[in-house]
């Protein structure tokens, strides 16, 4: 059946840049997401530029079982995942006591119980045959905590951690796995997820998703374990764990509390 990468969230952005890069290394997807009119476009787009089989599976991964679902679907097309990209994550700016709590439960459901139910149900086929490749997208949010953003940075803490454990336990299998810690990056998820922002004075700040995912195979080839895929977050990355955590929250919560003030205007 060739070699499949299953990515998730690959309607647009980050998602549909790695499905791009992956066609383009010659291999067959499984594209995940909600919407299945936006991964129709992808698909058609991915068959017509690289000759690549596309499997659409339309799921919403916030509701409970979807990572179940979305194994029957691939086992059920005779699809054998080589690449699997959790790429699909929800957040938004706010104060924690007055987000919605069904909006909080799916992004729990999305950032951790979805990416850590996709690793259990194909991880361990690509031990068995001794090949294969788990990509964690994270967030640079990961390596802090981040007031005004707590539950979203919590989630992503976990995506590094899990990610990194995963990578330790599997050496020596033939599996490479790798978190994905961007900055900012030019996508839909600030205005799916409710944030606004001034594009005229912030969108230099925001990393072009292509560039993000050419890095991130780059480290994945490389077998690196995680990877901040843009020179002008790296810096930060590296010496935020070594800071003050409590005066760091406290200084992260000044910038991102005028964030979660702006969404109320």
């Amino acid at each position: 059946m060739g070699s499949w990468a299953l990515v998730t969230g690959a309607s647009s952005g980050i998602g549909a840049a790695f499905a791009e890069r992956l066609a383009k290394r010659g291999m067959d997807l499984v594209l995940v997401a909600r919407s299945e009119a936006r991964l129709d476009e992808v698909a058609a787009r991915l068959r017509e530029r690289h000759g690549a089989r596309v499997i659409v599976v339309a799921a919403d991964l916030a509701e409970p079982g979807a990572a179940e679902r979305v194994g029957a679907a691939v086992e059920s097309a005779g699809a054998e995942v080589e690449v699997l990209v959790n790429n699909a994550g929800i957040g938004t700016f706010g104060r924690d006591v007055e987000m919605d709590p069904e909006y909080s439960r799916d992004v729990a459901m999305v950032n951790v119980v979805a990416v850590a139910g996709l690793v259990s149900r194909f991880l361990p086929a690509m031990v068995a045959r001794g090949s294969g490749s788990v990509v964690n997208v994270a967030s640079m949010a990961g390596f802090q905590a981040q007031p005004y953003m707590a539950l979203y940075a919590a989630t992503k803490a976990f995506v590094v951690n899990y990610s990194l454990g995963l990578w330790v336990e599997t050496r020596g299998t033939g599996v490479k796995v790798l978190a994905v810690c961007p900055g900012p990056v030019d996508t839909g998820f600030p205005i799916a997820n409710g944030i606004r922002y001034d594009r005229k004075r912030l969108g230099w700040l925001l990393a072009d998703p292509d560039a993000i995912v050419r890095q991130s195979l780059r480290a994945l080839d490389r077998d690196r374990g995680y990877v901040v895929p843009d020179w002008r977050n790296a810096p930060e990355a590296h010496l935020m764990p070594r800071r003050p955590r409590k005066l760091m929250a406290r200084l992260i919560g000044v910038v991102l509390r005028r964030f979660a003030d702006y969404q109320k205007r």
